[in-house]
């Protein structure tokens, strides 16, 4: 079944305003500042995100392969990611985040994080996702990490307060860094939890041929010669 034209419209008009609001705080910073600008975790997940939004447009649900839904949901956890970040730890540092723009910190820290979490629940995965997927997400938030620290030893700049060497040293940084891991892991664990208690594919959703079933259509033996 096509699924409602209003979901891709809905995709399609949330993707569109966060390139729009990134361009524009870009424009509006100048391109001096672009380095530190797409050093940004919010902002490199936004533009995941939007990213995302038009290949699901574009990608219908009955051909999204597994690797296809690891990404999806990866994107997912790595713009909630953004979101609750924010809103626990960096309420009120729109300066030293760079996104002094209200209508686009509240794109790119409140609508992007909430519509993607909400479209991932509204259509679910179609394949179940191996438990090593929370590895593969976790070591990407460890590449941007080592990214961040080897950039900002070089031009002594660092994105958030909790990764700044210059203020807390190496040392203090790991703390901070090992703070976090603990609801990071708790979280990659929880998306591959709630989209295999969603996804309608993997073992149970094929017949024994291994052919893909219809949602809801029962499991029938194979016949055999008598």
């Amino acid at each position: 079944m096509r699924r409602a034209l209003p979901l891709d419209i809905a995709r399609l008009a949330i993707a569109t305003l966060a390139v729009v609001a990134l361009t524009h705080q870009l424009d509006t910073l100048g391109r001096a500042k672009a380095g530190n600008f797409f050093s940004f975790f919010t902002i490199q997940s936004n533009i995941a995100a939007a990213a995302m939004l038009a290949l699901l447009v574009i990608v219908r649900r009955p051909e999204r392969a597994a690797w296809f839904e690891a990404v999806r949901a990866g994107v997912v956890f790595f713009v909630a990611i953004t979101g609750v970040v924010f809103a626990l730890l960096l309420q009120g540092l729109q300066e030293e985040l760079q996104t002094t723009i209200p209508w686009v910190d509240t794109v790119v820290h409140r609508v992007v994080p909430v519509a993607l979490v909400v479209d991932w629940l509204l259509e679910r995965p179609r394949h179940r996702l191996p438990r090593r997927v929370a590895f593969a997400w976790l070591g990407c938030l460890g590449a941007w990490l080592a990214y961040t620290l080897a950039r900002g030893a070089i031009v002594d700049w660092y994105p958030y307060p909790f990764v700044d060497v210059s203020a807390h040293g190496y040392g203090g940084v790991g703390i901070r860094c090992a703070a976090l891991l603990v609801p990071f892991v708790a979280g990659a664990a929880a998306f591959v939890w709630v989209a295999n208690r969603r996804g309608s594919d993997g073992p149970s959703a094929h017949g024994p041929s291994g052919v893909e079933r219809r949602e809801g259509a029962p499991l029938r033996a194979p016949l055999t010669p008598g």
